[in-house]
């Protein structure tokens, strides 16, 4: 199946420029469709706010690549928990590393979600 990735061309204060359209608030990409993601703080990045990666499951999402916000922290355990269950993988890391980092993924052919808390 052909892929058409949106692009993440920057971030900044409050959001982000997604395939050069500016989108305020934290971004939830998957199945290369971005979307709003009511999400403003890591310890808010819960199993049900991910239901959109975990109703595509592992066929469809290898991994979720997660901006944790303006500095790294460790994901809730729950979602940990949740995502190793379903054999999806799990990376996260600032929201900065993390934006940068997904259309590397993205251009290798990855199948990845990809959560970013705006900063």
């Amino acid at each position: 199946m052909a892929r058409n990735a949106p692009s993440l061309d920057s971030y900044g204060p409050g959001g982000f420029r997604v395939s050069g359209v500016w989108r305020p608030g934290s971004l939830l990409i998957v199945a290369d469709v971005a979307a709003p993601w009511p999400v403003s703080r890591l310890a808010d990045a819960t199993p049900d706010s991910l239901y959109p990666v975990f109703a595509a499951g592992a066929r469809e999402v290898e991994l979720l690549l997660l901006g944790t916000g303006p500095v790294n922290g460790l994901p809730p355990r729950a979602l940990r928990d949740l995502l190793q269950k379903g054999g999806i993988g799990l990376e996260y890391m600032d929201t900065a590393a993390a934006s940068r980092t997904y259309n590397v993924l993205t251009a290798q052919g990855r199948r990845l979600a990809c959560a970013l808390i705006a900063m």
